[in-house]
């Protein structure tokens, strides 16, 4: 059996009543939380506990989830400045990504869910559509296996308009996405799954889409996929199908429970509804929009009509992977686009960073709070510092004023995967200094200056 006792913390509970107990403590028994409470711990708890975490001074908040990473974008982060979406794509990620090889995928994996870590994530959904080789898939998959983070791989594709190296046939997409099923459905105790990542609707048939919706429909996985991120995109789109991107997923029968909409900026009121009625949900890329220049998400008009909103980092176009780091920008930006500065809360933001990550994740009953039953995946923020130590309450000190930096423990699953801001399951060190030398390598071979 191993026990965990975290004692002496501000716990931000993130449950119905919103409870922040400080102090407080919280124990943790093979994998799951059995108690917590006010004060300090019942002296039967201290006796069971394998191990004592003293969190004086620090925040203890739910693992967060980052519902939408593009890991492999490791690798291109810093490369490309100043530009919006599609030139980005075509002039930056496609020629140096496709020069990318197992193994540098495995470790720009290794090395952004590191970041994850390192950001207070414990679980991470990575949009993984890069496919030039055949065992990319699989490679990132035993990236998160060897850290022992929780990953939901949506296993990207595109049947149209994208480079040949990027584009696939249907009978493929459909035969790996059901071998990535059937091979880490059961693999690192549940943590690592698999559901299906179509692209973007102007890169996607619809006749591949409907296969899709019938093998997430038959495996009972999930669909997530980018939306409505640009306006070019959309007006690409609607002189095709004169449909919206919303309309268009509707008309096809793939808007559900299971659906995370990535980004939906440039939806309409009438689409809004459909995401309602369907029950689907958005995750919002906040520093991803800001850099692309691609519009701001309506965030407050969406959770209004009760649509679930979870928060992401997205990929290279962030240049950072920590959740910790957007709460703030995701925060002030809904303020400026509403003209209101009440439009959001603290809690508010820790909520779609941790319920509602959860609830893209696919495990809302299991993840996204502090209470007894749930998985152990717990994030302790140190708030002993210049910055932290005079603000209040603690849920604005974590939205306003933390940062990666301030990330001192990460457990998933009940194990304790960042230590004292170092991550336990490998040398940082070194896999930074072999990912300087695979990087450079792909930059050679995709004829791009180091």
């Amino acid at each position: 059996m191993s026990t965990i006792l975290i004692e002496g913390g501000a716990l931000v509970t993130l449950n119905s009543q919103h409870d922040v107990v400080d102090p407080g403590y919280l124990f943790v028994e093979d994998g799951s939380i059995l108690a917590l409470g006010p004060g300090a711990p019942p002296d039967d708890l201290v006796g069971q506990a394998g191990e004592v975490l003293h969190a004086g001074g620090m925040a203890v908040i739910p693992g967060m989830v980052n519902a939408h990473d593009h890991l492999f974008q490791t690798f291109v982060r810093g490369l490309s400045y100043d530009r919006p979406l599609m030139p980005w794509l075509q002039e930056i990620v496609y020629p140096i990504s496709g020069a990318m090889t197992e193994h540098d995928v495995y470790l720009a994996a290794l090395l952004g869910l590191v970041e994850n870590l390192h950001g207070g994530a414990t679980a991470v959904i990575d949009n993984q559509y890069l496919h030039c080789a055949r065992g990319n898939d699989d490679a990132v998959c035993e990236a998160a296996s060897r850290l022992g983070i929780r990953l939901l791989l949506a296993r990207g594709w595109s049947d149209r308009n994208v480079p040949e190296a990027f584009c696939q046939a249907p009978d493929e997409i459909i035969a790996e996405t059901e071998r990535l099923h059937k091979t880490w459905r059961n693999q690192g105790g549940g943590r690592i799954r698999v559901e299906l990542g179509p692209g973007a609707p102007w890169a996607c048939s619809e006749e591949t889409m409907s296969r899709t919706r019938d093998l997430a429909e038959k495996l009972g996985i999930g669909i997530h996929m980018h939306v409505a991120e640009t306006r070019a995109e959309l007006e690409m789109d609607r002189s095709r199908t004169g449909k919206g991107h919303i309309e268009w997923l509707a008309s096809l029968g793939m808007l559900g429970p299971t659906t995370q909409l990535v980004h939906s900026v440039w939806i309409s009121d009438e689409e809004i509804e459909l995401i309602v009625e369907a029950g689907a949900m958005v995750v919002h890329c906040p520093v991803s929009n800001m850099f692309l220049a691609s519009g701001i998400c309506q965030v407050a008009r969406l959770r209004k009509r009760g649509v679930p909103v979870a928060l992401a980092t997205d990929g290279a176009c962030n240049n950072g992977q920590g959740m910790i780091d957007i709460l703030k920008t995701a925060a002030n930006l809904q303020k400026v686009a509403a003209l209101d500065a009440s439009v959001f809360t603290a809690h508010d933001m820790l909520e779609m960073a941790c319920c509602c990550g959860a609830a893209a994740f696919g495990q809302r009953e299991a993840l996204g709070s502090l209470e007894p039953g749930k998985k152990a995946d717990v994030v302790l923020v140190d708030l002993n510092n210049s910055r932290l130590a005079l603000a209040s309450p603690v849920p604005s000190a974590l939205v306003y004023t933390a940062s990666s930096a301030d990330v001192h423990t990460v457990i998933v699953d009940g194990k304790i995967l960042l230590r004292d801001r170092r991550v336990t399951a490998l040398d940082e060190a070194a896999l930074v200094a072999e990912a300087k030398i695979a990087w450079d390598g792909v930059l050679r071979r995709a004829g791009v200056a180091g």
